[in-house]
């Protein structure tokens, strides 16, 4: 069964839930589906995110929509989209997000390819900001990738599906995350070394993020997500990343690099990565920064 398929087909202004009026669907992953809603509540659009059909019934994915409303209860940052409530009891299980609006990172670099300066510059201050947070609770996203970060002022960070408490980060021994954006430990959490996913597991996936940005592809060649070796899939474990464009400034190279470093221990802390860039932000030309936040 597709995931089109597999999904509430709701006609505009119908009930997704009391009070949430469809208007349109968004997309979703393989458990659940993203919905644009009037709010009656709030008066005003929001996201609803909805358990698939086939999915009301799973346990594993009704777990995960109950740690996602506790990762939304919990965090709060600016930079970090905001649930409004849950229903995750519900006939459709569901939780309620802000509507952020704006284009996400992922859409502007498959738009225009790589970001200028005065675009990825203040994203990845953002970014780091709502990283040094999360540490400061003892939480992770896990899922740090340029289609989670909307455009704006600030920029956004959003989905919270696999985020969680630190120690259980560490307690993890499978995969979790997105591909080409996961650090090494957390695509092999039980391989060589015994590195183990945590808060540097985000700063790695704010480095790929940015590495994207800044040239206009991913870091690392494509894996082959069915192999059966773990480096086939995850290219990240065994080799180093691409280079950088010749004109990215020595600085961000650097920061770049540092995230992406194979070891943890090794990495710069979320706050380090915003000291590093804020220089370079405040040396462009006031002019150049006009309207830089909404391009696209």
């Amino acid at each position: 069964m597709g995931k089109r398929d597999d999904g509430w087909d709701l006609a505009e202004g119908e009930l997704l839930a009391p009070g949430l009026s469809a208007l349109r669907r968004l997309g979703g992953g393989a458990a659940y589906e993203a919905w644009l809603c009037f709010d009656e509540v709030t008066w005003s659009p929001v996201v609803v995110k909805v358990l698939r059909p086939s999915q009301v019934e799973d346990e594993s994915s009704r777990r995960g929509l109950r740690r996602e409303v506790l990762a939304l209860a919990t965090v709060n940052h600016p930079v970090v989209v905001r649930g409004l409530r849950d229903g995750h009891d519900g006939d459709r299980p569901h939780v309620v997000l802000e509507h952020i609006d704006g284009p996400r990172l992922s859409s502007l670099i498959r738009r225009y390819g790589r970001l200028q300066e005065q675009q990825y510059l203040p994203l990845a201050i953002d970014v780091a900001a709502a990283l040094h947070y999360l540490r400061h609770i003892g939480w992770t996203h896990l899922d740090i990738k340029p289609s989670n970060v909307i455009m704006g002022a600030p920029a956004r960070l959003i989905d919270l599906s696999v985020a969680r408490p630190e120690e259980d980060a560490r307690r993890l021994r499978h995969p979790i995350g997105t591909d080409a954006y996961m650090a090494p430990e957390q695509c092999d959490p039980t391989g060589p070394g015994e590195r183990v996913p945590s808060f540097a597991s985000d700063v790695w996936g704010l480095g790929a993020t940015l590495f994207h940005a800044v040239a206009g592809r991913r870091p690392f060649q494509h894996g082959d997500p069915d192999a059966h070796d773990v480096r086939d899939r995850f290219p990240q474990l065994v080799a180093a990343p691409a280079a950088l464009p010749d004109d990215v400034p020595a600085v961000v190279a650097e920061v770049v690099h540092g995230c992406l470093r194979p070891d943890p221990d090794d990495r710069p802390l979320p706050h380090e990565v915003a000291e590093a860039l804020e220089p370079v932000l405040a040396g462009l030309p006031r002019g150049s920064l006009a309207g830089f936040r909404i391009r696209g």
